[in-house]
C-alpha cells in the first residue's frame, strides 16, 4: 500500500500549497485501482500519472483497456533521439500518440464495493521500429483530461521525467552510498542526507548539461583550479588559456572513473562521472601544493 499512502501524502501537501500544482508520477508498480479510489483528487489536490501494467483491465462498458486505446485515432506524433544505454544503440524514435477517456470497471472485493473511476488513457506507441528492435510503447493513465496534442505531449514529458528521478536516486544510493551511513541519530542523519542530495544533484546536473550544452565553456560549472588540474592529469600537458568545452571536461572527468572515451561509447553516464569527480579534489590539492613550492605546470 506504499503507493496509495505515498499519493495520499502528496495530496495532503498539495492542499497546503494552493499556489503549486503537484503531480504524482509512478511506473507500472503504481498501477493499483485502490490508488485511483483511496486517494481522490479534490479541487486543490494532486494530479496523478501512472504507467499501466494491467493492459487488459476491464472497462465499465465490457471492453478492455488496450483494445479501446488501440482503436482510438492518432492525436499527434512525436520524434526524438533515444541515447545509447545498457548495451542498446542510440536511435531515432517515431511514436504515434493516442488518447481516450474511459471508465474502469471496479474489481470485486469481498469486504466492500469500490466505485468506478473515469480516467484518461494515453498511448505512445512506435508503429514501425527498426528491424531487430523492440517497439517503444508506453500506456499511461491520468486523472487529467487530454484534449489537444500539446496536452498529450506534456503528459508524456511528465512521465519521461520519472527516469531522471530514478537516476538521481541511483547516484544518491550507489554513488554517495547513503544507505551505508552509520549515523544512529536523526539530527545527524538528516544533515548528511541533505549534503549528499546536493552532491547527487550536481552529478546528474553535469551529466544532463554536458549532453544538452556540449559547447558551453566548462568554467560555467567547474572552478578554474578544477578544470586545470583535470586537464593537466588527463592530457599530460599545460592547460590552455581558455577553458575547454563542457563536453571535453565531462569526458576527461569520466575517464578518471573508468570511461574509455571511444568513438562508439557515446556520452559518459553518471556512474563514471561520480567516480571521476571523487578524484578531482585530490588533483586540485596536488596542483596547489606544486604551486606553493614555486614550480611550473610542467
Amino acid at each position: 500500500m506504499r503507493w496509495v499512502d505515498g499519493f495520499a501524502r502528496v495530496n495532503t501537501l498539495a492542499e497546503q500549497l494552493s499556489e503549486t500544482r503537484l503531480t504524482y508520477i509512478a511506473d507500472r508498480e503504481g498501477d493499483i485501482y485502490d490508488l485511483f479510489v483511496e486517494a481522490p483528487c479534490p479541487e486543490h489536490g494532486a494530479d496523478w500519472l501512472v504507467r499501466v501494467q494491467h493492459q487488459e483491465r476491464l472497462l465499465a462498458d465490457g471492453g478492455k483497456l488496450r483494445a479501446a486505446i488501440d482503436a482510438a485515432p492518432v492525436l499527434t506524433e512525436i520524434t526524438f533521439d533515444r541515447p545509447a544505454s545498457n548495451g542498446r544503440r542510440a536511435r531515432t524514435v517515431h511514436q504515434h500518440i493516442k488518447v481516450v477517456r474511459v471508465t474502469l470497471k471496479a474489481p470485486a472485493r469481498p469486504d466492500r464495493t469500490l466505485p468506478e473511476v473515469t480516467v484518461t488513457a494515453l498511448l505512445a506507441t512506435e508503429p514501425q521500429p527498426p528491424a531487430g528492435e523492440e517497439p517503444l510503447d508506453w500506456l499511461l493513465l491520468t486523472n487529467l483530461t487530454v484534449d489537444t496534442p500539446e496536452q498529450a505531449i506534456e503528459k508524456l514529458a511528465w512521465y519521461l521525467c520519472r527516469w531522471q528521478v530514478e537516476v538521481y536516486f541511483k547516484v544518491l544510493k550507489s554513488g554517495c552510498r547513503v544507505e551505508q551511513l552509520q549515523l544512529e541519530k536523526r539530527k545527524r542523519l538528516e544533515p548528511a542526507l541533505a549534503f549528499y542530495m546536493i552532491i547527487a544533484w550536481r552529478v546528474l546536473y553535469l551529466t544532463m548539461l554536458g549532453r544538452d550544452c556540449p559547447q558551453m565553456p566548462c568554467d560555467a560549472v567547474f572552478a578554474d583550479e578544477e578544470w586545470k588540474a583535470v586537464y593537466l592529469v588527463t592530457q599530460r600537458k599545460p592547460p590552455p588559456e581558455q577553458p575547454p568545452s563542457l563536453d571535453m571536461m565531462v569526458r576527461m572527468v569520466a575517464t578518471l572513473g573508468g570511461f574509455l572515451n571511444r568513438k562508439s561509447d557515446g556520452f559518459p553516464g553518471p556512474k563514471t562521472l561520480w567516480i571521476g569527480l571523487q578524484r578531482v579534489p585530490d588533483f586540485v590539492l596536488a596542483l596547489e601544493a606544486q604551486r606553493s613550492i614555486g614550480t611550473s605546470y610542467g
